[in-house]
């Protein structure tokens, strides 16, 4: 059994809690695939307000580690 990496951890964490201003209680009690389903839709969010072809802001999901764990 692997764990999720503790950085990626925070790093989602501090996406999801910047964008939606969750409290860090709401955001840990998500389960792993919700956590990464709402970096996504926020990601998403984002892309659709910034539809540049320049991407000012990266998406969380494009910053994943090398390993996956979905």
């Amino acid at each position: 059994m692997r764990l999720y990496p503790e950085e990626e951890l925070y790093k989602e964490m501090a996406f999801i809690s910047y964008y939606f201003h969750w409290s860090e209680d709401n955001v840990m009690g998500l389960e792993h695939r919700q956590r990464r389903k709402w970096c996504g839709e926020i990601s998403g969010i984002n892309a659709s307000l910034n539809p540049s072809k320049e991407k000012k802001e990266k998406s969380i999901i494009d910053m994943k580690p090398g390993i996956q764990f979905g």
